[in-house]
């Protein structure tokens, strides 16, 4: 089974939209938000899931709570539920949403699976077209592909009246390839502005044993490190960096260092971040901070958001840094929302 919509995009339109990661944990700062995210424009919001709230239900309250800008589970794990109730949520949430939800799924990592779930992290790539597969079955209509041995495949009880689409935050090569094939649209996290491309071959390999070969959509997520100035600008690049290269497992140090070559700015991170909370960005991370990260002044705004829609992502989302006060998170909306154009704008196809 292929992609939600068989058909060519066109133009590229630049949608911006704000993201929340798991270490965000205030919900009622998380809802008020998104409430000024759609207020001054923003597409989309994203709320991942980890180990602190039931994303689906956060996204509940924000359907509640707005009335155009795109919803997104950014993302839910695949060893956390199973598809059905995977299909149930999004189900759920298409319905009090009025058609603007987004399923975002991943593999997420070893020390989240086994830690938290208690799911042995084993065959990744397996168990995410098995689960895509599933769902994608079950909010169809059609019975549930593989149920188990002896019983008797049932369907969702009630289909959405808008389909879902179904985006896969991938960052293996092998998980890329399986977005191009069978999902709508590929999202990965912390990647590199500069392996834009390289994705989008990945991509495209994925497209060519779909069913019907249609475009992925790609939609980036991105760490916002502005600043109203530049100190302040290289501490939350200094933050984003040591905490997901010495707190997430080995995931984003082997593909950073390893795969992108970015070997000595990350370990320039990891030293910097030994036995301090709050480490300062070196010198020899500096262009790795610029390569993953929103990395800026608030007046170079524009110009470092026009530079990751310049590798020609349909969707880039703005990950906000968790646990500032609210009134710093409101201005960063207000900074990244003045820096886009007031009209749709056009992007030559990558």
């Amino acid at each position: 089974m292929r992609h939600l919509h068989d058909r060519s995009y066109g133009p590229i339109r630049m949608r911006l939209g704000v993201g929340f990661t798991p270490f965000e944990t205030r919900t009622d700062v998380i809802v008020r938000l998104a409430a000024h995210a759609e207020h001054v424009g923003l597409d989309r919001v994203d709320v991942a899931e980890g180990w602190t709230h039931d994303s689906l239900i956060v996204l509940a309250q924000l359907a509640m709570r707005t009335s155009r800008i795109g919803l997104g589970t950014s993302i839910i794990s695949v060893w956390g539920r199973t598809p059905a109730t995977m299909a149930l949520g999004a189900a759920g949430l298409q319905r009090v949403s009025g058609g603007r939800f987004s399923l975002g799924i991943g593999a997420g990592s070893p020390p989240l699976s086994e830690g938290f779930h208690g799911v042995r992290w084993d065959r990744p790539l397996a168990r995410l077209r098995e689960t895509l597969t599933a769902v994608r079955a079950l909010l169809s209509g059609d019975r549930m592909p593989v149920p188990a041995p002896g019983a008797r495949a049932l369907r969702l009880g009630v289909v959405p009246e808008s389909p879902v689409p179904i985006v896969l935050a991938a960052l293996s090569p092998g998980s890329i390839r399986l977005a191009g094939e069978l999902a709508d649209g590929w999202a990965p996290f912390l990647w590199a502005r500069s392996r834009v491309r390289d994705g989008r071959s990945l991509l495209q390999e994925g497209e060519l044993g779909a069913e019907v070969p249609t475009p992925t959509r790609v939609s980036l997520g991105v760490p916002v490190a502005l600043g109203p100035d530049e100190a302040s600008a290289r501490r939350r690049a200094a933050w984003w960096l040591s905490t997901y290269l010495t707190r997430m497992g080995p995931l984003y140090p082997r593909m950073l260092g390893q795969r992108f070559g970015m070997s000595a700015a990350v370990n320039a991170i990891v030293d910097a971040a030994d036995g301090n909370a709050r480490p300062e960005l070196p010198a020899a991370a500096e262009d790795l901070a610029q390569d993953v990260t929103l990395f800026g002044t608030y007046d170079q705004a524009g110009e470092v958001i026009a530079a990751w829609f310049a590798t020609g992502a349909e969707n880039v989302n703005l990950v906000l840094p968790p646990g500032h006060p609210e009134e710093e998170l409101e201005q960063l909306l207000d900074v990244v929302s003045d820096a886009l154009p007031a009209t749709a704008t056009t992007l030559p196809d990558p």
